[in-house]
């Protein structure tokens, strides 16, 4: 099966940065934290601000006309966020929401316009962060239009088995709890869809859940596994 999800690992900001400029961004931000299910920001809501996430998880999302809500990623430590609307300072398109108690720096989009302007590596690092979303983005929108849940479920366990993966002996498990509905979300499902196409994955022996989290017995055969290796078709 051709992947055509992003491999790259999430850019990790913070540790991207010198020491030196590492304390100069800690010292024109302000500290806060949210507590799980919080949201950080709202769309709609004014674009002043830069986040970047210390500790803890938080989705990006939007909501269909439907008022179903479509996650575009995930933002683990280290990582930035907010940035999309903070050049022109408008409204926000998404939503961002603590999946888990998060520690976050928040940085006035003034004080950080000033930072990028005499840190030029820090600049080249925000346009890598919008670049690789800017590709995730893109590609989730072909995936949708163009494969059925049992492919874009597959791409999307590989593509976080790449990100997120950890491998013991010969398998790997995913270092990141997801549930069914949040991979719903992911690739434009049901939940009921995607418990029933995991469901089928776990009987055909390329997947198992243990501790509530997925793991992978054979990487390679997921990888390259498709419809017409003999999986009944999941629309």
């Amino acid at each position: 099966m051709e992947n055509s999800l992003t491999l790259s690992a999430p850019l990790d900001f913070l540790t991207k940065l010198s020491d030196k400029h590492r304390g100069e961004i800690e010292a024109i931000a302000r500290p806060c934290v949210f507590a799980k299910n919080d949201l950080i920001f709202g769309a709609g809501s004014p674009g002043r601000d830069i986040y970047i996430l210390v500790e803890g998880r938080v989705k990006i999302y939007q909501l269909s006309d439907l008022g179903r809500k479509v996650i575009l990623w995930f933002c683990f430590s280290g990582e930035l966020f907010g940035l999309a609307e903070t050049s022109q300072v408008r409204p926000r398109e998404v939503h961002a929401q603590a999946c888990a108690k998060s520690r976050v720096l928040v940085v006035s989009e003034k004080a950080f316009k000033a930072f990028l302007a005499t840190h030029p590596d820090t600049a080249l690092l925000v346009i890598e962060v919008l670049s690789s979303r800017l590709r995730v983005a893109g590609e989730m929108l072909l995936n949708v239009s163009s494969d059925d849940v049992m492919t874009r479920l597959i791409k999307l366990i590989t593509r976080l088995n790449a990100i997120y993966g950890k491998r013991v002996e010969h398998e790997s498990f995913l270092d990141i709890h997801l549930t069914h509905q949040d991979m719903a979300d992911m690739i434009g499902a049901s939940r009921q869809t995607v418990t029933m196409t995991l469901g089928l994955l776990r009987r055909k022996g390329v997947l198992r859940v243990e501790d509530r989290r997925l793991h992978i017995p054979d990487v390679e055969l997921l990888e390259t596994i498709s419809l017409e290796h003999g999986f009944d078709h999941v629309q």
